[in-house]
């Protein structure tokens, strides 16, 4: 799954539209709710050896999403799924855009992180 793909995905689902927030770091977007402006996501494209795994410095693209912690915790121990990069590494999942996750898992995860930021709902 691309990052264009998931924009598109987002864009026609939330409304979001992906924002870049780092002049240093043009190519990181964060994706977040228009109403509490809490981030649910985060793409961007890191070195290899940043995240521990092999390739040197060759850019890998990655998706951040909040993860309950016991389903991260399960998740992590697959392929193409690492703690949170830059995040909380309890609360956060950082998932490889680069094939070895389903589409469709990525944007169960994606639905399931903009969920869990989204405001929430007091009992009247």
């Amino acid at each position: 799954m691309t990052r264009e793909e998931i924009f598109g995905y987002v864009k026609k689902k939330y409304g979001s539209t992906p924002e870049y927030l780092w002049e240093k770091w043009p190519q990181y977007a964060v994706l977040r709710h228009a109403d509490n402006r809490k981030w649910y996501a985060a793409i961007m494209n890191v070195s290899a050896d940043r995240l521990g795994l092999p390739g040197g410095d060759t850019a890998v693209e990655i998706i951040d999403v909040k993860c309950d912690p016991q389903e991260a915790d399960f998740l992590r121990r697959l392929p193409g799924y690492l703690p949170g990069y830059h995040m909380d590494h309890q609360n956060w999942l950082t998932v490889l855009l680069d094939g070895t996750v389903p589409d469709l898992q990525v944007l169960d995860l994606l639905d399931a992180s903009y969920s869990m930021t989204g405001n929430k709902k007091q009992d009247k």
